[in-house]
């Protein structure tokens, strides 16, 4: 697999490097500007530069187990310095929570730790997601809708703690809010529309 993917680099060197020479060496010569942040899911079929067409130097990406954005009492520093270093030193305009259907991280959560050590760093990294799939459990729905639901609340959940521990106090008000969800099966978004409070589909 390790030889696939430097034969996949020497192709990266032959082809897209080769095209866009002079892009890239003006991107390593004046630094980055990404006008997004995107934090997304450590999913290896979301690739939030596949998915948004985007190039180098226009998102700057976290991603991880879930696509959360934990509360600082959670005592995780990672997520919160990339988004400190996105809006203060790299003014982004725009910040994107993006969840993706079926995720393994909202359903390990739903499902229960099992034989999972709820001490392990994964087992503390799920707990953070206990209240929503707590919700989700109450709704009584199917199993595949509460993932969905859940799913959904955890992107809504992210956009809140940024806005509450972010936004608001930090006077970032020029920076705007998205909330998108990817179906895989579909390879199509659904992003959260304010005014219906709900995911709808983007147009196509």
């Amino acid at each position: 697999m390790v030889d696939d993917l430097l034969a996949g680099h020497v192709r990266f060197r032959t082809g897209f490097v080769a095209r866009e020479h002079e892009y890239l060496a003006e991107l390593a010569a004046r630094g980055q500007r990404p006008a997004a942040l995107f934090i997304g899911c450590s999913d290896s079929r979301v690739i939030p530069e596949l998915l948004t067409d985007a190039g180098p130097g226009q998102l700057f990406v976290v991603r991880n187990i879930a696509n959360r954005v934990p509360v600082a009492s959670e005592g995780d520093r990672s997520v919160g310095a990339a988004i400190e270093f996105a809006i203060r030193e790299l003014g982004v305009g725009d910040i994107i929570v993006c969840g993706h259907d079926g995720c393994g991280g909202v359903k390990a959560a739903l499902d229960g730790p099992g034989e999972r050590d709820p001490d392990s760093d994964l087992g503390v990294w799920l707990a953070g997601l206990g209240p929503l799939v707590a919700r989700a459990r109450r709704s009584n729905l199917d199993p595949d809708v509460q993932l969905v639901r859940a799913v959904e609340d955890n992107v809504l959940a992210g956009l809140v703690v940024l806005d509450e521990a972010w936004i608001r106090p930090r006077g970032s008000r020029a920076v705007r809010l998205h909330g998108w969800v990817y179906d895989m099966g579909l390879a199509a978004l659904r992003c959260y529309d304010d005014a219906s409070g709900r995911f709808v589909p983007l147009p196509t």
